[in-house]
């Protein structure tokens, strides 16, 4: 297995700011589904490319991932590492581990995923934000509730927006 760790700074303005009182503490986005997809990948198929691929060609734009199932062969994620800005990434990446998929979440905003994920080897489950290079073993499966185009996710998990 290999670790590795990247800062990821936005600006250093925006990492240096303090909270607004301009942004609210909390907020609520509304929405109704349209339409709920379900994604079924096979064995060594990508979970990310294949849910990016999906994203786009079913025109979703902004969608909660509600669900994932099934096994890796493989995997490769991230987490954040730190508790100050600019906030930094640990990626661990092991390309021989197989695991169950316990659970996907995230969002589609805008078009662009924001996938986690929980797996288990049986011993101890771990988890993080999906990265490229996650194998697909005995089958996935990835259940997506997509809102309707007047539904505007587009600050929810921007870090600048504080």
């Amino acid at each position: 297995m290999t670790k590795t760790e990247i800062v990821k700074p936005t600006t250093p303005k925006d990492d240096a700011k303090a909270n607004s009182p301009e942004v609210p503490e909390v907020y609520a986005v509304s929405g109704e589904f349209k339409r709920v997809v379900v994604l079924r990948f096979k064995y060594e198929a990508d979970l990310l490319a294949g849910m990016e691929k999906m994203v786009k060609q079913h025109k979703i734009r902004n969608a909660v991932i509600l669900s994932g199932i099934g096994s890796v062969r493989n995997y490769h994620i991230h987490s954040v590492s730190n508790r100050t800005f600019p906030s930094k990434n640990i990626f661990f990446k092991d390309p021989t581990a197989p695991a169950d998929i316990i659970s996907i979440n995230g969002y589609v905003i805008d078009g662009r995923l924001h996938p986690h994920l929980t797996l288990t080897t049986g011993e101890h489950a771990f988890g993080g934000h999906l990265e490229p290079g996650t194998n697909v073993f005995t089958f996935a499966i990835v259940t997506l509730g997509v809102f309707g185009d007047d539904v505007d996710l587009s600050k929810v998990d921007d870090k600048t927006y504080r």
